[in-house]
């Protein structure tokens, strides 16, 4: 949800799957689009026209996250393989720079804003032992959460993760990164699962613990990065996923595992979704021109898409503000009608985030080099 799709040079929309013109793609036209689903999934969970419905597809717009971390995996390492390819290795430093810069300013600033509202504005002080551990992205391992940030604990996964992967890759043989990203996810699944347990490791108001630290699918999508990455694994995994109805395949293979799936989705029902994410993903990438790129590349779709870590930020807020004034004015709000107007909220905020405070700071971003 942090990440730009830029890595290379321009590439023209093609039929097949071709690894030269792969290696060369500066922007994945199919990716924005892709963030889209990813968004509305999560904005569809937090105001879920079906809160009673049965059927758990219904239920489960929480997985957008989910995809948002499959996403970001391939990006990032996609983004330092290629530039360890050109220059040699890749630079750590403007790498947590780059990081810093898209990441940092909209979520301390939001973090800022919630926690002087209640804290300071509504004097709800039992919070504020709890509020400084959100500046370290430590959110994914609190007990409590300050209302609406609740949300920020898949940064603080992201961010840990990604304190972690640069120097893998950088310690790391490239003909071990495979075997060691398979191993780190069955470990996380079976320890997810409870085939290792663990006790947990309670400090103050942090409990640590892995299913409060799900890595596996930003694991898959490194993994997928790594595969692609050489022309012998691009060819193998674009044959089979490099068709042109593969990611219309792969999104119905998503839906119909959420359906499927048991209520508690924890441990290898979730992997399955993961690794169905992962395949979409795949084919997104491998073959730009494909059944869903004129929905994926429909401009106010891929927009939507182009700020939808503002967007993701910002719902929460925006849902609250929805639903203080609905209920003032109305006693209330169909449910259909407060995810439309709620939806275009997060977006209006995003998109004026997007043009002003993340655009200030992006002029600082370094370039990418091996320095």
């Amino acid at each position: 949800m942090t990440d730009t799709a830029e890595l290379g040079s321009d590439r023209p929309i093609s039929g097949q799957p071709d690894f030269n013109a792969y290696q060369t793609t500066r922007r994945f036209s199919n990716l924005d689009g892709l963030r889209f689903i990813c968004i509305a999934m999560v904005l569809w969970h937090h105001a879920n026209p079906f809160p009673d419905s049965q059927t758990h597809i219904f239920g489960r717009g929480f997985l957008g996250v989910d995809f948002f971390f499959v996403l970001s995996g391939f990006l990032i390492t996609t983004l330092l393989l290629r530039e360890s390819k050109r220059y040699g290795r890749f630079s750590l430093r403007n790498f947590y720079l780059r990081r810093i810069i898209r990441i940092f300013p909209v979520y301390f600033f939001v973090v800022t804003l919630v926690g002087t509202y209640y804290v300071v504005i509504k004097g709800q002080t039992g919070l504020l032992g709890i509020w400084p551990f959100y500046y370290f992205f430590l959110s994914n391992f609190l007990t409590e959460h300050i209302p609406l940030l609740g949300i920020t604990w898949s940064l603080s996964v992201e961010e840990q993760y990604y304190m972690i992967w640069p120097l893998v890759l950088l310690i790391l043989p490239f003909r071990l990164l495979v075997p060691v990203c398979i191993v780190f996810v069955g470990l996380n699944v079976a320890i997810i699962s409870g085939l290792f347990p663990f006790e947990p490791i309670s400090l103050g108001p942090l409990l640590f613990k892995l299913p409060n630290a799900t890595y596996a699918p930003i694991i898959l999508g490194s993994l997928s990065a790594v595969v692609l990455h050489r022309q012998k694994g691009f060819e193998k995994l674009s044959g089979f996923a490099g068709g042109y109805y593969a990611s219309a395949i792969g999104l119905l293979s998503i839906a119909v595992l959420m359906v499927l799936a048991p209520y508690d989705l924890r441990g290898w029902p979730n992997l399955l979704i993961h690794i169905a994410m992962t395949y979409t993903l795949v084919a997104l990438v491998v073959r730009e021109k494909n059944i869903l790129s004129g929905i994926l590349t429909f401009p106010p779709v891929a927009r939507f898409g182009v700020v939808s870590y503002g967007i993701y930020l910002y719902h929460l807020i925006a849902l609250d503000v929805v639903n203080r004034i609905s209920t003032g004015l109305f006693g209330g709000v169909d449910p259909w009608a407060l995810l439309i107007v709620y939806s275009l909220l997060s977006y209006l905020i995003a998109e004026i985030s997007f043009r002003t405070l993340e655009a200030y700071f992006t002029r600082f971003r370094p370039k990418t080099s091996g320095a």
